[in-house]
């Protein structure tokens, strides 16, 4: 469909009739000669002299010439545009960040998968996070690494095939052998910085307890409750462990619990599917669609019809010149 942006312009089209009814036409004097025997030059001519001034018309070319690069120059100036179809977008209205622990507990082999192999603690949670995050349509997601330190993998990223791609490819102990989990979550707060969405959401996911973050767990926690962000907490492994190994959920449900999150314990592959389809249900994202119409500006067309008309009017004018130059020098 074709809009004109400025469609008032037309009003101009007008302006050539305006300018010929109010404005007196052109004049200019000529030296002319005086004759004496001006009579028999009208007897011989065919011609009876009259009184005033004389008019030089135009031909019918040259009107239509003028009045078509008028209506063109207009039609430009309003700024003819082809509007397209709609096209719909759904705009991020959550802003959802993982924490992964990659420590050296996440590689002991006591889960199971679909098929019914034994694999270890890091496998099975890729599996099911890869499940849970193929159903984040609408969301931008980031990833937090963790464990003698924390890092960020992908800030916040409406690709979530990226983010996919770098959790497949996340080993055990790439972030070194400890937990440290306050760490993460103090690195978490700085990345939702650059959040602007209402609702932002972290999942923690680990198998141990903190091991000597600059900042404990349930201090960040306290400040992450300031500033919006509902924590998630997802255990994994047997609570029953000792050493670094230990799975502190009492640290885990606070956390929780500060932030108006929800904890949850995974001690195989089925109740990690039913925790993340659990998260799924808890989150539940207000979608917010805008929609917009292309625009391409058209204007170039008329203005190019314009230089066309313009130089094949002046060339048959040449050539009409030059015919009869070369008719009355014969």
């Amino acid at each position: 469909m074709i809009e004109f942006k400025y469609i008032w312009v037309f009003v101009f089209l007008l302006l050539p009739l305006l300018t010929r009814w109010f404005l007196p036409e052109h004049r200019e004097a000529r030296v002319a000669v005086g004759v004496p025997f001006m009579s028999r030059l009208s007897a011989i001519t065919g011609q009876t002299p009259a009184p005033g001034a004389a008019i030089i018309r135009g031909s019918l070319i040259q009107m239509a010439f003028l009045v078509l690069s008028w209506i063109l120059i207009v039609t430009a100036l309003a700024r003819p545009q082809w509007i397209e179809s709609p096209v719909t977008k759904d705009v991020p209205t959550r802003d959802l960040l993982l924490a992964v622990d990659l420590s050296g507990s996440m590689e002991a082999e006591d889960f199971t998968d679909a098929s019914g192999k034994i694999i270890d603690r890091l496998k099975a949670v890729k599996q099911v996070l890869d499940e849970f995050l193929a159903r984040r349509k609408g969301d931008r997601v980031g990833l937090i690494f963790f464990g003698s330190a924390a890092f960020v993998q992908a800030p916040f990223t409406e690709d979530l095939e990226v983010v996919r791609t770098l959790m497949d490819e996340a080993q055990v102990r790439m972030a070194g052998p400890q937990t440290m989990m306050g760490d993460a979550i103090g690195l978490a707060l700085h990345v939702f910085e650059e959040s602007e969405t209402q609702e932002r959401v972290l999942i923690v996911l680990t198998d141990g307890n903190d091991t000597g973050s600059q900042v404990p767990p349930q201090k960040a926690s306290e400040i992450a409750r300031d500033k919006s962000i509902t924590i998630h907490t997802v255990a994994i492994g047997d609570p029953k462990s000792l050493g670094e190994e230990t799975l502190d959920e009492e640290t885990l449900k606070a956390m929780s619990q500060i932030t108006g999150g929800t904890y949850f314990h995974g001690m195989n592959r089925k109740e990690l599917e039913e925790i993340y389809k659990k998260l799924d249900e808890l989150e539940t994202r207000q979608v917010e669609i805008i929609s917009f119409r292309p625009k391409t500006d058209l204007f170039f067309w008329p203005l190019g019809v314009f230089f066309v008309l313009g130089i094949l009017f002046h060339g048959v004018m040449v050539l009409k010149k030059s015919k009869s130059e070369v008719a009355s020098n014969q």
